[in-house]
């Protein structure tokens, strides 16, 4: 019944050797990997004109100087991450170049940073689409949280069923987005020149505005270069394109990148002209599109388009971190950083861990923050500068190793001047808001070293070594667990006589009268009267301490002989799956208590139920 849940939900499982038929092109590969930065839009000029209206609407011009430094940023960053994707074509993005040119913890603070980050890029994303959702329909306002929840589970369910499908079903939202927004900045740009869209900014450029500091300008900046989280997806996800990979990643990249610049500036703009003002329940952006298309029948429909393609884009969004997380994950447990759990492809040839762990991070931080968007941005900026900062720091110092002078890294120093400026604006101002970062990330490192120790010491143990003589036993204890006299039991014990030297049927007996040991003492001779049952009394309800306690006794005795100890634990297997639920799982919990006794070797005996 579950095998069948699950090919209806994620459809039924791929050949290994499909080639390249899963992967992507282009086209395919902007709609999967764009979302997040393009959807950025949304929200990150709406929280630039948030923080300035803290000194009144005049200082809403400062958006526009603020929103030009970020494009500055933005073309370092794309310049760089296209160079990144030239120089490490297997994915990984920020942690590989940090992890190799400037070291292990500065690879581990950016891999653990970008990890945290695409949970938070899954948690803004998808409460960006439930605010833009509930922007056109009021009425579900209070179901924010459930919106953006059920969201984060269905793009889970859709990245499970593999890249083609994902991608060909983003592909509508993303260019539905794309065109719609191309068009209504068309129509403001249009309506400007003819006159018809009004001049209603509170205050012209270069007005000098009471209350404005550098402190709420530097904060205006660090939280607005919230829209440039995502630019580094595609380099970490390279994997996953068609051949030429490295090139048609990098010609992605710079699509994006263009079109990116091209909305962000255009939505800046246009807040700024149009003098629109932030509301508790209407996005500035649906502000801004509800004034430059008008309130006419065909106003009012293309309004309704933008606004569903909007919330269409911002809940797929997440999906760049479905998408970079598990080739991330991937990267990190291929080094032994992380559980090797995550290198495993799915049915679909994803990596269906990484995927599950991402859904599961995301929806308790919306859980934790309520699905409030603007409290999740401060964290999801410092979580995706700082491994910004060390991939910059990174490739100046790839090309000075490769020799090529610095012409090569100066978009590399630009990025990362930016980039530390970003990060100590959010330590120094905003430390309040971003403190849970810096208890989650020493705790991930922390844990990646110990994993990486782990797997060291593993490995070290199972290696083979020259001169290490071969053990020779003289024989096999085996122990024989007996419940009631059953065929199961009779399986067990011809079977432990073909492989033993000497074996022990051992009862556990819990009973206060001793009629029921009697009688299966009676019925084991009868069966075996060729075999002592040797039998355990006890005055609790447990068989566990007692059987264990004999079976390490019967292990050193078998050790003096030279003798390995083998416990068999006779099993039956219901005809059907769910009729385990019927059935105690003693063994089981034998299994688990035995399990760590180096001499001991465990073994079931399963006898399989008819009907």
């Amino acid at each position: 019944m579950f095998k069948l849940l699950k090919q209806i939900l994620i459809g039924k499982p791929l050949k290994s050797s499909t080639g390249d038929s899963h992967l992507l092109n282009k086209m395919q590969a902007l709609a999967m990997l764009s979302s997040d930065a393009l959807s950025s839009i949304a929200y990150g000029p709406e929280q630039i004109v948030l923080i300035l209206v803290a000194a009144g609407s005049m200082a809403t011009w400062y958006s526009l100087p603020i929103a030009a430094v970020i494009l500055i940023l933005l073309f370092a960053l794309i310049t760089s991450y296209t160079q990144v994707i030239h120089a490490y074509p297997s994915g990984g993005g920020a942690y590989l170049v940090s992890t190799e040119n400037l070291g292990t913890i500065p690879g581990l603070i950016s891999g653990g940073s970008l990890l945290v980050d695409y949970m938070l890029t899954v948690a803004v994303s998808t409460a960006s689409g439930a605010d833009a959702i509930t922007s056109a329909i009021p009425e579900l306002y209070h179901y924010n949280l459930w919106i953006a929840i059920a969201l984060a589970l269905i793009l889970m369910l859709m990245n499970l069923r593999g890249l083609r499908e994902s991608a060909s079903f983003l592909m509508i939202p993303v260019y539905t987005f794309i065109v719609s927004t191309f068009i209504l900045l068309g129509v403001g740009v249009i309506r400007i020149l003819t006159g018809t869209l009004p001049y209603h900014a509170p205050a012209h450029i270069g007005v000098s505005v009471g209350g404005v500091t550098l402190v709420l300008l530097l904060k205006a900046f660090s939280t607005g270069s919230s829209s440039l989280t995502g630019v580094e997806a595609i380099s970490n996800a390279v994997p996953f394109f068609k051949r030429p990979k490295e090139h048609n990643a990098a010609l992605t990249l710079v699509m994006m990148g263009s079109i990116l610049a091209v909305f962000f500036a255009g939505v800046v703009f246009f807040a700024y002209w149009m003098g629109i003002q932030p509301k508790d329940t209407v996005t500035i952006i649906a502000q801004m599109a509800n004034g430059i298309l008008g309130t006419g029948p065909v106003g009012h429909l293309m309004f309704f388009i933008f606004q569903f393609a909007t919330a269409l884009i911002l809940g797929v969004a997440a999906n760049t971190g479905y998408s970079a997380f598990p080739m991330l994950a991937y990267n990190m447990a291929k080094n032994k950083y992380m559980p090797h759990m995550f290198t495993a492809r799915g049915d679909r040839l994803s990596y269906s861990n990484g995927i599950i762990s991402l859904a599961a991070g995301a929806v308790v931080l919306l859980l934790i923050f309520n699905g409030q968007t603007d409290k999740l941005i401060p964290l999801y900026a410092i979580g995706v500068f700082t491994p910004f900062t060390f991939a910059q720091i990174g490739m100046v110092v790839h090309w000075k190793r490769q020799g090529k002078g610095m012409l090569k890294a100066i978009p590399n120093v630009i990025g990362a001047l930016i980039s530390v400026s970003v990060v100590l604006i959010l330590l120094i101002f905003r430390t309040s808001e971003i403190w849970p970062f810096f208890i989650v990330l020493p705790v991930l490192i922390i844990g990646f070293i110990r994993i990486h120790s782990h797997y060291v010491a593993v490995a070290e143990q199972l290696r083979l070594r020259e001169g290490v003589a071969e053990h020779r036993y003289d024989g096999n204890t085996v122990i024989v667990l007996i419940g009631n006299v059953t065929n199961v039991d009779l399986g067990a014990i011809n079977y432990a006589r073909s492989v033993g030297d000497y074996v022990i049927a051992l009862h556990v007996s819990t009973q206060e009268n001793t009629v029921k040991e009697q009688e299966i003492e009676r019925e084991f001779e009868v069966t075996f009267p060729d075999l002592h049952l040797t039998v355990i009394r006890t005055n609790y309800r447990s068989i566990i301490t007692p059987a264990v306690r004999y079976i390490k006794l019967a292990s050193q005795n078998a050790k003096k002989r030279n003798f390995t100890t083998t416990v068999i634990i006779p099993t039956f297997v219901p005809s059907k799956p769910w009729q385990n639920m019927f059935h105690n799982q003693t063994g089981l919990r034998l299994r688990y208590y035995l399990n760590a006794h180096e001499d001991i070797i465990l073994a079931s005996y399963n006898y399989h139920l008819k009907k």
